[in-house]
């Protein structure tokens, strides 16, 4: 490969590229994301291959095993285009049935399509996925189309077009303007407007003109994995954007933090840049302009408060991942005390979208004081699970049941907690809240990072906050006393409360806790870390009060304030429960009413799991 010198010589090259690829040419889409990977897709792709070898179909049909495509519910995943056809639920054992009837014959298999819940409709095409139709991929969408490690695959879908448009046709100040004029704001969780930053960075004093560009890629939040997928998928759209916001900027190197946990993301990650090193499109003067810069990567040890910007530049300068004040912006005095600007992988990849697009056109999606998309891991107590782009302001209500496909087994939805283990829990009644920065937060949640995860009615709030309250208490780094003795003073009333020690004073004390946590502690993990405490007071304080004042937990999920029963009326005498029970405290006599001895039941819920005639109630 030739060191690509000039813009002319990237579009040379994309050109030739083209010219050598049939569009037309039938292609095999796996998805190869981490999720897939659960579902074995690395043998579904290997199937593929053999049985393309075996047919001899070598130059007639083309293999791409892709990045995550989203619907992680149903995976393996696999799309043929140039039609489309998407099928889901695909093992090895599918391949050659695939080839022989979708890629040579035109034919759908029924068997392998998506059959929507509730209609029992069977969709033929992606577009048709209800779960696709409400979104709007403008960030995640070539994940399914792009081998994430080859650097062609990229360049096919005008990839490094808006870096070479910047290096040789916008200048710096001009580039930080069209971020401002577009409105992004920066997608790792406090939603700070990413031109603001940008320019602070530029304007710091810098006696040596060093300055340094980070992504932020420490994704500690349960359940959410929407970096880790743009890694893995698509690491191009994200050094793009870094080497766009050095130029931007006046910075010469960049770092990517990225999880320890995240190996595919690292060795996706690690290819590109070599690649792009490879094509003159990283490094020492950038496509001839005279502009260096050049990214590393560093891995992080798994701490959740490491996603805090000082606590991660302390790690990265080897120190104890821990944060320190703020009087001084990292912006100004950052990353070995040079001015750093920091964003999230998907702030990255927004920006040559908004170069490409324009300011005017990426302004238009939105809201008001929410630009653009966002992506959210969707998760939890709902039918489709998976990775979502919607535009900012489509309401919980569109998310949860167009989308997400509503709640199993006929369940009432109950609340989504959004933003991660610091959010907060939104009840039913604010179901068609939109969904944008500010909204969120006069709820009393956030947007966080961009975890959602459902709740059903089978869902107790307050022994949702204790298991967050505990995660926090765990990941707290433990240099503020109100971070560190107040979440574990929080978690032991909410404890007690669950335990059925609760006092009538503990709701007031809980919510004068949070207040006092959130007013006076270091960093924003301690800032935020009350909110789902005090938004599941605030909605579902019933619940609260019944744990306190009856002993009872209403969702029959804390173990000290219930008592599985069994209805005599119901009972057949099968014994299954019998025969489930790991303590022996089900006793009984054929075809007749069984009991439970309760001094012997450890409250486990087997029983009532593998009863068919739902005689075991909890009360």
């Amino acid at each position: 490969m030739k060191t690509l010198r000039s813009a002319i010589e990237l579009e040379q090259l994309r050109v030739r590229i083209l010219s050598q690829r049939k569009l037309e040419k039938p292609c095999i889409s796996i998805c190869g994301g981490t999720g897939c990977h659960a579902y074995g897709c690395e043998d579904v792709a290997k199937a593929f291959e053999n049985e393309i070898e075996r047919q001899g179909l070598s130059k007639q049909v083309e293999l791409k095993v892709t990045g995550c495509h989203g619907f992680c519910e149903h995976g393996s995943l696999a799309v043929v285009y140039p039609e489309k056809i998407f099928y889901q639920r695909v093992t090895p054992n599918d391949a050659p049935e695939i080839i022989s009837e979708t890629v040579l014959k035109g034919n759908i298999i029924d068997r392998l399509l998506y059959v929507e819940p509730t209609s029992g409709q069977k969709a033929h095409f992606e577009n048709d996925v209800p779960f696709y139709k409400k979104q709007q991929r403008l960030i995640f969408g070539n994940n399914g189309l792009i081998d994430p490690t080859n650097i062609k695959d990229y360049l096919t879908i005008g990839g490094y077009s808006a870096l070479s448009k910047v290096l040789f046709e916008i200048q710096p100040e001009q580039v930080v303007e069209e971020i401002r004029k577009s409105g992004l704001r920066g997608r790792g969780g406090g939603g700070f407007p990413t031109a603001a930053k940008w320019e602070s960075c530029r304007n710091a004093p810098s006696l040596d003109g060093v300055r340094y560009i980070i992504c932020n890629a420490d994704e500690g939040d349960p359940g959410a994995y929407m970096d880790r997928s743009l890694l893995e998928g698509n690491p191009h759209s994200v050094i793009e954007g870094m080497i766009i916001g050095g130029y931007a900027i006046g910075s010469h190197y960049g770092y990517v933090y990225v999880r320890h946990e995240y190996p595919l993301a690292v060795k996706n990650l690690s290819i590109a840049l070599e690649q792009a090193r490879e094509y003159g499109l990283l490094g020492k003067d950038i496509l001839g302009s005279g502009f260096d810069f050049d990214i590393r990567t560093s891995r992080g040890g798994g701490a959740f408060v490491c996603g805090e910007s000082t606590a991660l530049m302390a790690s990265l300068e080897g120190k104890i991942g821990e944060p320190r004040p703020k009087h001084v912006h990292t912006v100004i005095c950052g990353l070995n005390g040079k001015p750093t600007n920091l964003n999230n992988v998907e702030t990255w990849a927004n920006v040559p979208v908004i170069i490409n697009g324009g300011a005017d056109w990426y302004s238009q999606i939105g809201t008001d004081g929410s630009k653009g998309t966002k992506i959210f891991s969707l998760v939890g107590k709902i039918n489709n699970t998976g990775l979502i782009e919607v535009p900012m302001g489509i309401t919980l209500r569109e998310i949860i049941y167009d989308i997400g496909g509503g709640i199993p087994n006929g369940k009432r939805f109950k609340a989504v907690q959004t933003g991660g283990p610091s959010g907060g829990c939104i009840p039913e009644s604010l179901i068609d809240l939109p969904v944008d920065f500010d909204r969120l937060t006069e709820a009393g949640s956030m947007m966080g990072s961009g975890g959602m995860i459902v709740m059903d009615e089978d869902t107790c709030m307050v022994d949702v906050a204790r298991y967050f309250v505990r995660f926090l208490t765990e990941e707290s780094c433990g240099k503020c006393v109100p971070c560190r003795e107040g979440l574990d003073r929080m978690l032991d009333i909410l404890t007690g409360i669950a335990e059925g020690r609760g006092k009538e004073e503990d709701i007031d004390l809980l919510e004068e806790l949070g207040g006092v946590i959130k007013e006076t502690s270091l960093c924003a993990l301690g800032g935020t870390a009350p909110n789902p405490v005090l938004s599941t007071i605030r909605y579902f304080r019933d619940e609260y009060e019944a744990h306190i004042r009856e002993k009872r937990c209403p969702a029959g999920v804390c173990k000290a304030l219930i008592t599985f029963t069994i209805d005599e009326e119901k009972c057949t005498g099968c014994g299954v429960c019998a025969r489930e029970c790991p303590q022996g405290a089900i006793s009984g006599e054929k075809k007749k009413p069984y009991k439970i001895e309760q001094e012997k039941c450890i409250k486990c819920g087997l029983c009532s799991d593998s009863c068919k005639f739902e005689a075991i109630t909890v009360s």
